[in-house]
């Protein structure tokens, strides 16, 4: 027996997703405005359900305050807009800004574990949201809209909005397919399997927990900023809203907790739901917990582990050696 990886299905998976990725981006070309608006919120979903996953499902980090980098991008987008960068630059430096953002604050809440990394996380959310409240360049309670869009026409600020959405989406799903195929990516699983085993195996448990930590602060900026370029106004208490850890934990815990495909499954499940349930506010919010929790305890693989096949590999598995091996 050896352990080896499924690179021949990962060459498939691939090969299937680049195809996809291609009809995606002509999308805007043939189909009407409100498809190509509906398909970039799934993609920021999608975002979502994957810098999630890769946080909990694979490094171990339950966060319920990722909400802090979706304000913070969609906040810092249009604090860059208001000093005359354009919009759609003022939209990837807000990314970047999220990670760094991360990176200030992994010293501090890396420190905790379990259910104090949750609180912590959430406080760092709702801090955040009370100092955009406090500053009324920013629109304070009331909210702000992205004006530097209208520069554009209706169709090609979707379409735009659109291609961005969809460049984010496959750079960071290809992040975290390179990163768990990866050793770093082992390392991550073994962290958040056993810590301090990991530890005594050589793991470096704080560098890879930080790496992930600001690869997930870089993804839920991004995701904020998108949101806003979709939408066009945004408000505090909507983008840093705890509902957004309710998508997540729905859309994660669903489709598949810890598995690359999973959260794919999830976030069209959870973008069908939405659309038919959410103008029933907070029974829809009721609703979303109640199934994701049935779904942590009844089928904890979620419905992705009820499908014998896996697009992209991301593991190892063992291989029975032939007599000619």
């Amino acid at each position: 027996m050896r352990v080896v990886r499924s690179d021949r299905s990962s060459r498939i998976g691939s090969a299937v997703l680049i195809v996809l990725g291609l009809i995606l981006a002509t999308v805007p070309q043939f189909f009407v405005a409100t498809v190509v608006q509906q398909l970039t919120s799934l993609f920021i979903f999608v975002i979502l359900a994957v810098m999630w996953n890769a946080l909990a499902g694979y490094g171990g980090l339950v966060s319920v305050g990722q909400q802090a980098f979706i304000g913070f991008g969609a906040y810092g987008t249009v604090f860059l807009a208001q000093r005359d960068v354009p919009p759609y630059l003022a939209v990837l430096l807000a990314a970047v800004a999220s990670a760094v953002l991360a990176a200030v604050l992994a010293p501090l809440v890396l420190r905790l574990r379990g259910g104090q990394f949750a609180v912590g996380t959430w406080v760092v959310a709702e801090t955040l949201a009370l100092l955009v409240v406090l500053d009324h360049s920013l629109g304070g309670g009331t909210g702000i809209s992205l004006r530097g869009l209208n520069v554009f026409t209706p169709d090609e600020r979707r379409a735009y909005t659109y291609w961005l959405a969809l460049a984010f989406l496959v750079l960071l799903l290809a992040a975290v397919f390179v990163l768990l195929r990866s050793r770093t990516g082992a390392g991550l699983q073994a962290i958040r399997d056993d810590e301090e085993a990991a530890a005594s195996l050589g793991v470096r448990v704080w560098r890879m927990k930080a790496g992930l930590y600001v690869l997930a602060g870089f993804g839920g900026g991004a995701a904020g900023a998108l949101i806003l370029a979709n939408t066009l106004f945004i408000e505090p208490r909507s983008i840093f809203g705890v509902q957004w850890t309710a998508y997540m934990l729905f859309m994660v815990l669903v489709g598949g907790l810890g598995t690359f495909e999973g959260p794919l499954l999830g976030a069209l499940l959870f973008f069908g739901v939405q659309y038919f349930f959410a103008d029933y506010d907070a029974w829809y919010l009721i609703g979303l917990g109640l199934t994701a929790g049935a779904f942590a305890l009844f089928l904890p693989r979620g419905l992705w582990s009820l499908v014998q096949v896996r697009l992209l590999p991301v593991g190892y598995h063992l291989r029975r050696d032939g007599p000619g091996d």
